[in-house]
């Protein structure tokens, strides 16, 4: 199936958010409820839902203040999806949705920084975090302990 055969969908309305929560089960992106998904989608300026058929595929987000500053988030891909070009295709949308913000910035999982590099995203220096569970985002390498 080529990618052009997709639906894409930027509206939340229009998704089943108990299917979305699946979607980020399956990808895997973690338990995000569709209560939680309603909020976080709500409150993100631009977003992607990718439909192959009646079935969905693909998510994304980005957070934007509409000048400075665009966050991109929790991209997900039906794991019978991935490897296909999808992901880059959600993350390239979500760049020119975003496109005008002085910056344009994501985390990325370990040893995902090859796969953005693709994309155009360069290393930051100094981003640095507050989570809520550190001791975790340590443990999978998403934060640096202190030294």
């Amino acid at each position: 199936m080529t990618l052009e055969n997709h639906t894409w969908v930027h509206r939340l309305d229009d998704v089943d958010l108990d299917e979305l929560s699946r979607l980020y089960l399956l990808a895997p992106l973690g338990n995000k409820p569709p209560e939680a998904l309603a909020t976080v989608f709500g409150n993100s300026r631009f977003m992607c839902f990718v439909y192959a058929g009646d079935v969905l595929v693909g998510a994304g987000r980005a957070l934007a203040d509409g000048v400075d500053c665009a966050y991109i988030a929790d991209v997900a891909v039906h794991p019978e999806y991935q490897g296909r070009g999808l992901g880059s295709d959600i993350i390239r949308k979500l760049l020119e949705l975003a496109d005008g913000h002085k910056k344009i910035i994501l985390y990325a999982a370990p040893g995902t920084e090859d796969f953005y590099r693709g994309l155009g995203f360069l290393h930051m220096n100094t981003a640095m975090a507050v989570w809520s569970d550190p001791r975790r985002a340590v443990d999978t390498g998403l934060l640096r302990p202190e030294e």
